[in-house]
């Protein structure tokens, strides 16, 4: 099921409840992830400026991916 994710904020409460659902801690998945525990900390906090690159990753150690909805696709004409 997809998450709405509309903040920074929404994005660490759903790493946070992917996380806990998979049973891992954040050092757990900092490792899976292949970034720092403090990164996973503040993402889940919700700081608001965190790399995209390392959200990513964690999103991929989850088993998730990033989608957008609502932007015009190629062939829309753009």
């Amino acid at each position: 099921m997809a998450a709405r994710i509309d903040s920074p904020t929404s994005l660490g409460q759903a790493v946070r409840r992917a996380r806990k659902q998979l049973q891992l801690t954040q050092p757990q998945l900092a490792l899976t992830a292949g970034v720092g525990v403090r990164f996973i900390v503040e993402l889940e906090a919700g700081k608001p400026t965190v790399r995209l690159e390392s959200v990513l990753r964690v999103l991929q150690a989850l088993g998730g991916e990033l989608q957008v909805d609502g932007l015009p696709t190629p062939s829309e004409g753009v």
